[in-house]
This record gives C-alpha cells, structure tokens and sequence, in this order.
C-alpha cells in the first residue's frame, strides 16, 4: 500500500468517525431540546452546521488522496 493511499484510508476513516459523531450529537441535541433546552440545541446545530460544510471538502480530499494512491501503485 503506497503511503498516499494509507493516507486516504486514514482520512476516509476519520470522516466516518466524524460523520458518527455528528449524528450522536445531533440525537443529543433534539434530547435536550425535547427538555426545554431550545437555545441550547440550537447552538449545538450551529456547530453541526460546520461538519456539514466541510464534508464535501473532506471528501473530494479523500477522492483526490485514493486516485493518488491508486496512480502511484506499480
């Protein structure tokens, strides 16, 4: 495995973990909304907002390291 493509493979796994997290974040936030904790839960959406508009980004990165990687395989 060339070292590109480790990288992508590093990357793509850490966006899954991100990808979780924001999605039990998320449940927590409507569970705390549920609780009358609206403010609360709405700056956690905002921070959620930031994975989100990174993620095309991260993404095409991940694409771009695997394509790379792929090249560089004799």
């Amino acid at each position: 495995m060339t070292d590109t493509k480790l990288i992508a493979n590093l990357f793509d796994r850490l966006n899954q973990n991100q990808l979780a997290l924001g999605a039990a974040v998320e449940e927590l936030s409507n569970w705390v909304e549920q609780r009358g904790s609206a403010d609360i839960a709405n700056n956690v959406r905002g921070a959620l907002e930031t994975l989100d508009l990174n993620l095309v980004f991260i993404r095409q990165g991940i694409a771009e390291l695997a394509v790379a990687g792929s090249l560089g395989q004799s």
